[in-house]
């Protein structure tokens, strides 16, 4: 068995999804019809043309035009479920999902409607597909604090359904320090934090998620290898990284996949893992991930099995539900 099956077959964890970034093409043009909203594209053909892209910036255009098409609960539902199918298909036990309530909320769509459907789509995953998940709401970088602070007040109500928060969206001058006080507030409320930081922005935003809003993980964190005092205190505080191999190299964060950093992230001791990210953008699910990886920089068992394992190490489940998950993947590890 070749190493990128071996991974493709293997139970693991995702840690860093975004809902509104699985949105395959075909769905995007079904719910557009269903609820009667024009896009700028006369075909599903035409949307895929539209996935080409240099940069963060112009991802995140066509990003927040296809969101327009999400107007109702059952659409966040569809969404979600459509992701989990695939999520399932790659062998995926639990996942990690971020949505973004901003990018919704100011086109008139309730937060219950929202929230409702996502939450709804992952419980039925855990009935029907055997997958755990934990939710984590993002705020919006590019737009001021106090509309993080609108959203995090408007979120109340569904706290129970919201297990972290997370930052994303445009890195270059929005500096994580802009969001301490909705993080501080995140974090009295015994939530999980998290925060995109070092994709295309310096070293110094991640030292910011780490000291000014003490943040439990880093998504991303490529940029952390220029800095070497960075590296020895991410190895040391054992801090997962979720990195994101085909969104990388989409967005150009790296020129070929054989530039990629993971294998020098795992040699300087970090806690690395993989993820799809957006991954009806940038190409491929988790698995397509790991294949990319496995085949660009030739990787041995031993590394593969290590991103494998810190899948679950990085992930906010309970010490129980964690132990169980490493144990089913040590069982089939064994046996293959």
């Amino acid at each position: 068995m070749n190493l990128s099956t071996l991974a493709a077959n293997a139970p693991k964890a995702e840690l860093h999804l975004h809902i509104e970034g699985s949105f395959e093409p075909e769905l995007m043009f079904e719910m557009a019809r269903r609820n009667g909203v024009k896009l700028p594209f006369a075909s599903v053909e035409e949307i895929r043309a539209a996935y080409d892209f240099s940069n963060l910036q112009e991802f995140l255009d066509i990003y927040y035009q296809g969101m327009s098409v999400l107007l109702c609960e059952q659409d966040f539902y569809d969404l979600t479920w459509a992701y989990l199918t695939h999520a399932a298909a790659d062998h995926v036990i639990h996942t990690e999902i971020f949505f973004d309530p901003q990018g919704h909320t100011e086109r008139g769509v309730e937060f219950a409607d929202v929230i409702g459907g996502i939450s709804r789509a992952l419980g039925d995953a855990k009935d029907q597909l055997g997958i755990s998940s934990k939710l984590i709401m993002c705020f919006l970088r590019h737009l001021p604090e106090e509309d993080a602070l609108a959203t995090w007040n408007a979120a109340q109500p569904f706290l129970s359904m919201i297990d972290g928060v997370g930052l994303d969206s445009s890195e270059v001058g929005h500096p994580p320090s802009k969001f301490k006080k909705v993080f501080a507030k995140a974090k009295a409320a015994g939530l999980q934090l998290v925060a995109h930081a070092g994709e295309e922005g310096p070293p110094e935003y991640v030292w910011e998620a780490l000291n000014e809003l003490q943040v439990d993980r880093i998504d991303h964190g490529n940029r952390s290898l220029e800095d070497d005092k960075l590296v020895a205190h991410l190895a040391k505080a054992s801090m997962c990284l979720t990195v994101c191999p085909l969104s990388n190299l989409k967005l150009c964060v790296v020129d070929d996949m054989r530039e990629h950093p993971i294998r020098n992230m795992l040699e300087s001791g970090l806690l690395a893992m993989i993820n799809s990210d957006d991954p009806s953008y940038f190409g491929g699910y988790v698995n397509a991930n790991y294949a990319a990886v496995i085949e660009a920089l030739d990787l041995n068992r031993s590394e593969v099995e290590t991103l494998l394992r810190n899948s679950f190490i990085g992930a906010f489940m309970d010490d129980a539900a964690k132990a169980q998950a490493l144990s089913k993947l040590d069982a089939y590890l064994s046996g293959v």
